[in-house]
């Protein structure tokens, strides 16, 4: 009978090693080749990275990218409320991506989220938080060239993004990211189905989510931005260009005013749900209301967005709601806010004159 000597064992453990190692570099040149392989490009934008797809319109780039091996870790610092954290969540995911690094979202950002959708960016410890030398970059709310190519290695965002140029590339990435959880969707569903508006034994097949954003924009709008907020005649506008186009439509209502929608919104002709029986909902039912609904009636602010770009459809937005002075401009751009295909109702600036 054969033994092997030590000798022998030996060979063949180093034998093992090497072609261990030399699989395992193979794998890493693959990755790199993934992360910067040779690219075209673009013909109808030179100024254009290689590999980048992309359109220009008033300073907002439209992004088409491929995604690079992930070489360092980013996050965003959580700002604000639920449509807030979706923005800079999205924007996170979707800037970390272009530039090949990995994003972590920071508890508090995962408690805001969390209970509400199926979000899948691993949560960064606060040890780890506190020891990183991060560098610091306050976002503006749109896409431009210099977010294409940011090199630092360990990047902390900020900022209130929620612009589709950013992420729109990867929007049924940001679908599944924002995918609502069994329990949540459930509830919205079962308010849906007990919904009995209309001729007797009509089921309505149409559900148009309205979205009325008032509480502090009521006065943020005119003092500090020199804009309005939706009125009563644009959200009458609103429900007439779906009763135009959709037969016998069911328009549920949630807002954070919703005694000021029971005055204002038009509910006699018996296709109007005011959501909450009375008192206000929580956003995450609101929100889940919304997107379970076909299409979509926002006013102003990031809670609208997302019910609106999370329903599809079609949407109908408050148009030109500032004044062309409004210092709201700078920081905000309505190319950039609303998709091509949302069809924009013109506000009445009348108050503000």
């Amino acid at each position: 009978m054969w033994v092997a000597s030590f000798r022998s064992l030996s060979l063949a453990f180093g034998l093992l090693c090497l072609f261990t190692f030399l699989f395992f570099l193979q794998l890493h040149q693959e990755l790199l080749s993934w992360g910067h392989q040779q690219l075209t490009t673009c013909p109808t934008c030179p100024e254009a990275p290689p590999g980048i797809n992309c359109s220009h319109s008033n300073s907002v780039i439209v992004r088409d990218v491929p995604r690079a091996a992930p070489t360092g870790i980013w996050t965003i610092v959580p700002s604000g409320r639920l449509g807030n954290q979706m923005g800079q969540y999205a924007t996170l995911l979707a800037l970390a991506q272009l530039n090949g690094r990995q994003a972590f979202i920071l508890p508090s950002m995962h408690n805001a989220l969390a209970p509400v959708f199926r979000t899948s960016l691993p949560v960064l410890a606060p040890e780890v938080d506190s020891q990183t030398p991060w560098q610091g970059l306050q976002l503006h709310d749109w896409m431009s060239g210099e977010y294409e190519h940011l090199s630092q290695p360990f990047l902390k965002l900020s900022g209130y993004p929620c612009s589709w140029t950013f992420f729109h590339h990867l929007r049924e990435q940001i679908r599944r990211e924002f995918t609502l959880h069994i329990h949540v969707r459930d509830q919205a569903q079962a308010l849906l189905r007990d919904i009995r508006l209309g001729p007797p034994g009509h089921r309505p097949s149409t559900f148009v989510g309205v979205h009325v954003r008032r509480g502090d924009y009521v006065k943020v709008m005119p003092d500090i931005w020199k804009g309005v907020v939706g009125d009563r005649a644009y959200l009458q506008k609103a429900l007439d260009w779906f009763r135009a186009r959709h037969p016998a439509p069911v328009f549920v209502v949630v807002s954070n005013d919703m005694a000021w929608c029971r005055e204002n919104i038009n509910a006699s002709r018996g296709d109007v749900m005011f959501a909450g029986n009375g008192k206000e909902g929580t956003p995450s039912r609101d929100f889940a209301l919304l997107t379970q609904c076909n299409h979509t009636v926002m006013t102003i602010g990031t809670f609208g967005f997302w019910a609106a770009y999370l329903a599809g459809g079609d949407t109908v937005y408050l148009a030109n709601f500032t004044l062309p002075d409004s210092p709201f401009l700078k920081v905000f751009k309505p190319e950039a806010a609303f998709l091509p295909q949302w069809v924009g109702i013109p506000a009445d600036l009348t108050p503000l004159l």
